[in-house]
């Protein structure tokens, strides 16, 4: 296969799935011999994105403002002076300059087309640009469900299932009755040395969106039962979260678990602290279109327990179906708990959902397109 020129162009490279996806993607390139230029505002991801053998130009082409139109003529330069062979936009914004530079130029030298659909967003006319692409990338089942039922004029064909995946290197199994990730976190995290108890984990961002609140009434239900649980809220404590987890943390004590709920910042040891967990909580009361953590959990060794909508009843449907539960049915999600701790349910021997495989398909989907 020849050598491809293939651009990505996102908000910012802060953190988050769609930035981690473009920089796995643009991993991929460099190792297969292809050139990976990535435009974005920066962030702390540049320096890593650059140590891949990628390049990066400084666009701020995320920002909201009608300032940021002035952008277009910018890409449509880029895209010539590269010679692209593929414009891949992953955000809706990014997405309309790219289009507008894209179609800008002259038919012989346009770029072939490409969007990925990475969340489920309110549907409309400036969503739609997501669905432009030559090919529009859907991260899972539940997205493709989606445009199809919001954007029915797309054709089928059009739309390619690549779903995310998780490098099980960085994620590798653990017996669940190894206590070494416990004391290896008990450094930064000093009461995990104590805890005998079950330990509940919630992975996830301060929002009300990720259902601490519902993680907090199963924690009660299970001391009601008998099972005094410890809750771990990891991410949740983040600048600008302090009256939110001032929150949670009167809900706990209102609830009779304050001294069961630990609440800490974002750590980069997340598949040591899956591995320290015995049960996984999934709780968001908006559907996410993937549901990474479902993968990663259950990659580790660590069954999970979620609400069945969305990418994360998918997965669970899919890997572990004894860890999904309706919407809101607090009831049968205290019995599940219950049932997921006295007896560890069989887990996917192979996760199917990997880093590898969505690198693959990927570059595949950008060789077919270039012929």
């Amino acid at each position: 296969m020849r050598r491809l020129t293939v651009v990505q162009l996102l908000p910012a490279l802060h953190s988050g799935g769609v930035e981690r996806s473009t920089l796995e993607i643009a991993a991929a390139l460099v190792q297969a011999g292809h050139r990976a230029l990535v435009v974005s505002a920066g962030g702390r991801l540049v320096e890593p994105l650059l140590a891949s053998g990628a390049e990066h130009l400084t666009l701020d082409i995320g920002r909201k403002s009608l300032l940021t139109l002035r952008h277009m003529p910018t890409l449509r330069r880029l895209f010539a002076e590269v010679g692209a062979d593929i414009v891949h936009a992953r955000s809706r914004l990014p997405a309309w300059l790219g289009l507008h530079a894209v179609r800008a130029l002259p038919a012989a030298q346009r770029p072939h087309w490409v969007t990925t659909v990475h969340g489920l967003n309110s549907p409309g006319r400036y969503s739609a640009v997501m669905t432009t692409g030559e090919r529009v990338i859907c991260v899972s089942e539940t997205v493709r469900d989606f445009v199809q039922q919001h954007y029915p004029a797309v054709p089928a064909q059009r739309l390619q299932v690549i779903p995310r995946g998780v490098d099980t290197a960085q994620f590798p199994r653990v017996g669940s009755h190894d206590r070494r990730p416990r004391l290896a976190l008990a450094k930064d995290h000093p009461w995990l040395a104590a805890v005998t108890a079950p330990l509940l984990l919630l992975p996830g961002r301060g929002t009300r969106l990720k259902g601490h609140t519902h993680a907090l009434q199963l924690l009660a239900r299970l001391h009601a039962a008998g099972v005094m649980a410890q809750l771990w809220m990891l991410g949740t404590d983040e600048p600008g979260r302090e009256a939110y987890v001032q929150e949670l943390r009167q809900q706990a004590q209102a609830l009779g678990v304050g001294d069961a709920l630990h609440i800490s910042a974002p750590t980069s040891k997340i598949a040591q602290a899956y591995a320290a967990s015995d049960l996984v909580l999934q709780l968001s009361d908006k559907p996410e279109a993937f549901g990474r953590t479902v993968v990663e959990a259950l990659a580790v060794g660590r069954p999970v327990l979620g609400w069945d909508h969305g990418g994360v009843g998918e997965l669970l449907r899919q890997l572990q179906p004894a860890g999904a539960v309706a919407l809101g049915d607090m009831q049968a999600l205290g019995e599940r708990a219950l049932a997921l701790l006295a007896a560890a349910p069989s887990l996917p021997a192979r996760i199917p959902f990997t880093l590898q495989a969505m690198q693959r398909d990927t570059l595949r989907l950008y060789a077919d397109l270039a012929g």
